[in-house]
């Protein structure tokens, strides 16, 4: 464990030490870098050339409305030689697009559209900005935490009707609560103990 620690150090020292790197931390024993949008692209390119994260395994966002850059969006990079994992964490608002990664790994297209898709986040530089989750005609970014939960319509197929329906969305407002601690930290006795200790 001590060996893995010692690893992890002197790579956030390297990956500090990269221009266009804001801040790097560790969580949950990996490794987490902030950078700017501007240097955005030029930072995933030297990590995967030079620091052989050479593929990019998830891009997804994450919308903090109190703050004016209220949108992250995270790159999860793996380095298959290093067996690594970082996470770059870029901020941006509704308005600022952010350079497209497609250029650098054409996988990250299909991510970039789903975070445009359910968050509205969009990305200069990507070729199709078409919807991937939601409907055809559908409005809004239903990730969003101001995104309303009633006034909507989902889509389904009655079997009953042979046909695709269009019903209205019913959500009651409890289940808007936002937590961003981990269940599973805070529980002492997990579900199905109690069978174990009888």
């Amino acid at each position: 464990m001590a060996d893995e620690v010692a690893e992890i150090d002197v790579a956030a020292e390297a990956i500090c030490a990269l221009p266009g790197v804001t801040a790097v931390a560790r969580e949950h024993g990996a490794l987490v870098a902030h950078t700017t949008a501007d240097s955005l692209l030029a930072l995933l390119s030297t990590l995967r050339d030079d620091h052989a994260f050479a593929q990019v395994m998830d891009i997804c966002g994450v919308d903090w409305p109190e703050r004016p850059l209220r949108f992250d969006v995270v790159y999860n990079l793996l380095s298959v030689t290093k067996n690594a994992r970082l996470r770059v964490i870029v901020q941006t608002n509704e308005t600022t697009p952010l350079p497209s990664a497609s250029s650098l790994w054409p996988n990250a297209t299909w991510w970039e559209r789903e975070v445009w898709d359910l968050f509205g986040i969009a990305f200069d530089g990507l070729a199709d900005h078409r919807r991937i989750v939601t409907d055809y005609g559908f409005e809004g970014h239903p990730l969003r935490k101001d995104f309303p939960l009633t006034g909507y319509v989902e889509v389904r197929y009655d079997e009953e009707r042979k046909a695709v329906i269009y019903e209205p969305v019913k959500l009651t407002q409890e289940f808007r609560n936002f937590e961003f601690l981990s269940p599973w930290e805070a529980m002492t006795t997990l579900p199905g103990d109690e069978k174990a200790r009888g």
